[in-house]
């Protein structure tokens, strides 16, 4: 349950009617999904055909009520290997069938056992191509999901509730999701160096990833110092994706200039990406919706590829897609290294002078697709280029 809910009965299957209130008055009503009660936050939709697990284990979703443009949910149910974290993070669930059977071998348990134990408040039975048409045309903005006494409500009262709640823009979600204790990760097959991953909610899969390429992964919490990372020696330092506003990380963007200085190498995904523009001197700002799904296409520049991608991202760097841009903070010259092919958002970085680079996507892509897992490669050659010893695992 996060914090942006009141649930009339935990743990109880849902029925009865809800109804779905945006902020600019538009209203959706359907029947109750996941469990009863009341739920506020950021509307979004998210357009992947498969991985609605992954998605609501997604620590980036924090804060947002998630629509699914897939008709059909729940039909392959859900499983402990395909968590992306330890819980459910999106605020409300939206939906328009509910899968009433689960029907695959990998199937623990249903979509709905999951929403019910983690408290989640949804709605099911809406006409959810209309909201997305309708969210693409006014923006993502404030909602929220009303069943059990909060349905009685009056309109009115439901919409001042709704338009009572915290805006995404300036707000800082990080440590809502990020770990409280650093832990350690053991690299698997030939060590080739250590990674500090500043956990700004990180995703289970992008660890294993990083573990995979031979890295010793040492997972952090967000509260960490500049200090305390260089104290550790790390062969290499990596920003996690998340939720929120990167313009209100200061103290994040602070840590990554330092450790920038000190020549340490990095590599940053989604929210890792915008905190390296930040970091680099450049600006970031709102979209209209969003990129949110596994069917994102991204150019990369330096071969021409298309790749798609997956994406959950409402904020981008603001910086030129062609040319080449210098740092304001004595970086050195930066260049767009990819650009989506939906509207020429900035989907990468590349820094010229320094040994950093980031995409604004999630090339782990648990769900698919995993044209981009190539990226976890390049960052080990761009580690084992900076510090060649660490080839006879030793990074001393």
């Amino acid at each position: 349950m996060t914090a942006e809910s009141i649930v009339d009965n935990p743990g109880s299957t849902a029925s009865g009617p809800a109804v779905l209130v945006l902020e600019d008055g538009s209203r959706y009503v359907g029947r109750a999904y996941g469990v009863v009660g009341s739920t506020f936050g950021e509307a979004v939709f998210a357009t992947g055909m498969t991985g609605y697990q992954e998605t609501l284990t997604d620590p980036s979703y924090a804060g947002q009520i998630v629509l699914m443009t897939a008709p059909h949910i729940g039909n392959t149910g859900v499983n402990d290997e395909d968590m992306e974290s330890s819980r459910i993070w999106v605020s409300g669930f939206v939906v328009r069938d509910p899968s009433r059977v689960v029907s695959n071998f990998r199937a623990e348990r249903g979509l709905g056992d999951d929403l019910e134990a983690g408290g989640i408040v949804g709605i099911s039975g809406i006409d959810t191509r209309a909201v997305t048409r309708h969210i693409r045309a006014a923006g993502a903005m404030r909602a929220g999901i009303f069943s059990g006494g909060g349905f009685g409500l009056s309109d009115g009262e439901q919409l001042d509730q709704v338009r009572s709640g915290v805006e995404m823009s300036g707000r800082n979600l990080s440590a809502e999701v990020s770990t409280s204790e650093s832990f350690t990760l053991e690299a698997r097959g030939e060590r080739v160096g250590s990674v500090a991953v500043l956990d700004l909610g990180v995703k289970t899969s992008t660890l294993g990833f990083l573990a995979e390429r031979g890295f010793e992964v040492v997972v952090l919490p967000q509260t960490v110092t500049a200090a305390e990372v260089l104290a550790l020696q790390p062969s290499a330092l990596f920003f996690s994706n998340g939720p929120g506003d990167p313009g209100a990380s200061d103290r994040h963007v602070e840590l990554l200039r330092e450790v920038l200085r000190a020549g340490v190498p990095y590599f940053g995904i989604c929210f890792g990406n915008q905190l390296l523009g930040r970091a680099l001197g450049f600006g970031t700002y709102k979209l209209p919706f969003g990129h949110r799904g596994i069917n994102q296409p991204v150019l990369d520049k330096a071969t021409g590829r298309v790749e798609i991608t997956s994406q959950n991202h409402g904020f981008a760097v603001d910086l030129p897609i062609e040319g080449v841009s210098d740092s304001s903070e004595g970086f050195g010259r930066v260049e767009v290294s990819h650009y989506s092919l939906n509207d020429n958002v900035v989907e990468g970085l590349n820094c010229l002078d320094i040994p950093a680079f980031s995409v604004q996507y999630h090339p782990e892509s648990a769900a698919g697709p995993h044209d981009a897992n190539y990226l976890f490669d390049r960052f080990r050659d761009l580690v084992i280029a900076q510090n060649p010893v660490v080839t006879n695992g030793d990074d001393t």
